[in-house]
């Protein structure tokens, strides 16, 4: 293995810094030496495809066009239930819920979303494949923390939302539509997949796996003792209440992260299969998913 570090990308976000902590800062033993850039997701997207850096968090959506270079290490990813992504309207009915027009309804509406290459996005083209007769009308792709104040401001219609989202859109006056997560739930009985974590083949076998068990052992530091990861989560959490950025991780972070597991390969593969079948992907390969 290289003595350089590895050069690893992910997001600002809480899960992902509460995930990297240790191994960002050295408290992992016996674990590679790793240079942070911190990018959102649609940029870590747009690196992979490049081949860019050696360790990428990327959206799940993805992986059908970069598992050539990269593996999907079986760690470190963001999978869950009740933690999909929503569409949010400003609109409500006398019930409190976004159905003054109905899923239905987004037939020609304008909806923004914060990437087409997103795992949101591609469960948002699923759902809407299912639900919305006709299709929906234009979408406009725009960075996430201008999604909502779009909404609000009429803007658009509707909006395509991720993260902390799901706990602040009441703030914005805003109504949740549907959730796509909870429309996935129900009709696979699977876990969501959202992020994964992927590295270069070309590090080989046994880079590989350490580097996977670099990352679950990081994972399960920051479980033991989460006040450690508090000042590094904090730092880069971009104002967020800390409370927030605790529901956020404790959404994020769960038992998916340590080992993706049968449930968590069957999701990914149930995801990336029907989006095949859809023509929205190109379909993976019987040995795509393999690791190392």
């Amino acid at each position: 293995m290289t003595t350089e570090p590895l050069q690893i990308a992910y997001s600002p976000c809480p899960n992902d810094t509460f995930v990297f902590d240790a191994l960002a800062h050295g408290r992992v033993p016996g674990a590679p030496a790793v240079d942070v850039t911190f990018a959102d997701i649609d940029i870590t997207n747009g690196m992979a495809e490049r081949g860019e850096f050696d360790v990428l968090k990327v959206s799940y959506a993805v992986l059908p066009y970069v598992l050539g270079e990269y593996a999907l290490l079986p760690c470190g990813g963001a999978l869950g239930r009740g933690c999909g992504p929503l569409v949010l309207t400003r609109e409500a009915d006398a019930g409190g819920t976004s159905h003054a027009f109905g899923s239905g309804g987004l037939r020609g509406r304008t909806v923004a979303v914060p990437s087409e290459t997103s795992t949101a996005y591609l469960l948002f083209r699923l759902w809407a494949a299912d639900t919305v007769p006709g299709g929906v009308g234009e979408i406009v792709v725009m960075p996430f923390h201008e999604i909502m104040p779009a909404v609000r401001d009429g803007k658009v219609d509707a909006g395509l939302v991720i993260h902390e989202a799901r706990f602040t859109y009441q703030n914005y006056g805003l109504h949740k539509l549907a959730d796509m997560g909870e429309h996935w739930e129900l009709t696979t009985g699977l876990p969501i997949p959202l992020g994964a974590i992927i590295a270069k083949r070309s590090l080989g076998a046994e880079a590989l796996t350490r580097l996977a068990d670099a990352v679950r052992t990081s994972v399960r530091a920051a479980w033991d003792d989460p006040e450690a990861s508090r000042p590094y989560v904090m730092e880069h959490a971009q104002e967020m209440d800390p409370a927030v950025a605790d529901q956020h991780i404790g959404l994020y972070v769960n038992e998916f992260t340590a080992d993706l597991g049968e449930d968590g390969y069957a999701a990914i593969r149930g995801l990336l299969t029907r989006a095949a079948a859809e023509g929205l992907v190109p379909a993976l390969g019987p040995d795509a998913l393999h690791f190392p």
